[in-house]
């Protein structure tokens, strides 16, 4: 075993670590041209930055709290987060993609029977 490892901190997953250079960076590459001019050609419009605003004054915020605190609180954080893989029926997933290509779907030419639209659902 190297003098380096520890037993304890190779068992589970390490403790939540709070890093205001990464927020700080984000917020910096955010004002950058190359940023500007990358979110201006995808979506129309300059980006504002206002998340990457939220993000440091949020971190620099929890930099004042106690450690035990501020672990409570990234670790609530992290499994309030909804999992990358979320599973959908058929019907959910065939709503979610017409909610999400159907800009592309109606300029394109007419659609095949089997690629129309879903019906309107009860709660729309």
């Amino acid at each position: 075993m190297d003098v380096k490892e520890n037993p304890e901190s190779t068992s589970g997953s390490p403790p939540p670590r709070l890093d205001c250079i990464k927020c700080f960076d984000a917020l910096w590459f955010c004002y950058t041209p190359f940023h500007q001019m990358q979110n201006y050609y995808r979506y129309g419009e300059f980006d504002n930055c206002f998340g990457k605003w939220g993000d440091l004054v949020d971190c620099l915020t929890l930099k004042t709290k106690r450690a035990a605190e501020v672990e409570e609180i990234l670790i609530a954080r992290e499994k309030a987060k909804p999992h990358i893989w979320t599973f959908r029926t058929v019907d959910e997933a065939s709503e979610h993609w017409w909610r999400m290509y159907k800009h592309a779907a109606l300029m394109s030419t007419p659609l095949p029977r089997t690629a129309q639209p879903p019906p309107k659902s009860a709660e729309s």
